[in-house]
């Protein structure tokens, strides 16, 4: 792999943009191609971000011999489909969240990625942050004693489109898939520290949830899991409740907050905030700073492992993407989606 890894965009959204910003400001990364099944589409971002090449066709970009690895950003019902054809193709893959609708297609994406040797990651960007890590390393210390509780909650509140991916059932549209997945592999990130592994898996996942008249889709969803060791997760998501995000980790010995732990670094550019609460100590608060935003961050893990050869990254493994799927799965089947 040559020292700078050529970066391909499939999709022109709101991500996507967010995503061609990071790699310019990555260590590893340069822009070399974006696909839209709109020419214009593509030309006007290509313009926007200094990209040299745009297609008008996702399959073109697929068969662009400079392109190294491809960020597929495409909405979520189609992410298993490019995910294949871009495996298929020789193409590394770092895919946006949540990998498919449903376990089975994740398994086969990575069966596939895995059968043609690329790299393949699922886009959990938090997971690259520092903060992440720090997390993990304050449960394995058992900073706040045993770990007996995780809340995680990732809601927003957006008005109805039915046009729109957040409301669109063919699109892969409720609060589940888009944001729900973040609390999911949080809860099984902690757990498995607790627990001295890499992530664990709950042994019962209960759910409930809204699902909009209009929409069909759920809008707003809680799930209770219940992991080894009798730690539990209340988890929440939405796309129709504005709710206070954030992650709260209750221990036998005290608790911690974390109130950004998705986007880290979304209230201060280069600071990310621990807030730790033990019985008879001092509030104590950890700030951690990374000199690059938190989508560069996700590009130089996918750059780094693609340099060391590696086809999977230890940020998000393949058996943590599919335990991930099989929980999503779970909850989307209590909710009765």
């Amino acid at each position: 792999m040559k020292q700078k890894i050529n970066w391909g965009i499939l999709s022109t959204g709101h991500i996507a943009d967010l995503f061609a910003k990071a790699v310019l400001e990555s260590k590893t990364g340069i822009l070399g191609a974006v696909a839209s099944r709109s020419p214009s589409k593509a030309e006007s971002f290509a313009r926007r971000h200094k990209i040299p090449m745009a297609y008008g066709s996702y399959k073109k970009l697929l068969h662009d011999p400079f392109v190294d690895v491809l960020y597929i950003a495409t909405p979520h019902a189609f992410h298993a489909e490019w995910a294949l054809q871009a495996a298929r193709a020789g193409k590394h893959i770092l895919c946006e969240k949540p990998l498919t609708l449903h376990y089975p297609a994740a398994r086969r994406v990575i069966q596939t990625a895995k059968s043609h040797k690329v790299f393949f990651m699922e886009a959990f960007m938090y997971r690259c942050h520092p903060q992440t890590a720090k997390l993990v390393e304050l449960i394995r210390q058992k900073t706040i004693g045993e770990l007996k509780l995780i809340q995680a909650s990732f809601c927003f509140d957006r008005p109805v489109d039915l046009k729109g991916r957040l409301f669109n059932r063919a699109l892969g549209g409720g609060a589940i898939w888009d944001v729900g997945c973040y609390p999911v592999s949080l809860a099984r990130l902690l757990a498995g520290a607790a627990l001295g592994k890499p992530f664990a898996e709950p042994l019962e996942v209960k759910g409930l949830g809204v699902v909009g008249a209009q929409s069909g889709v759920d809008e707003f969803a809680l799930a209770s899991l219940k992991f080894p060791n009798g730690i539990l997760a209340e988890l929440s998501c939405a796309n129709r409740v504005r709710r206070p995000v954030g992650v709260s980790l209750f221990g036998s010995k005290g608790w911690i907050h974390v109130p950004s732990p998705w986007h880290a670094d979304r209230f201060n550019a280069s600071a990310a905030k621990i807030q730790i609460y033990r019985e008879g100590a001092r509030p104590k608060e950890i700030t951690l700073r990374s000199r690059q935003s938190l989508y560069s961050l996700e590009v130089d893990a996918v750059g780094s492992a693609l340099q060391k050869g590696l086809k999977e990254s230890p940020f998000m493994t393949w058996k943590d993407s599919l335990g991930n799927a099989q929980v999503l799965d779970a909850w989307m089947r209590a909710v009765g989606l």
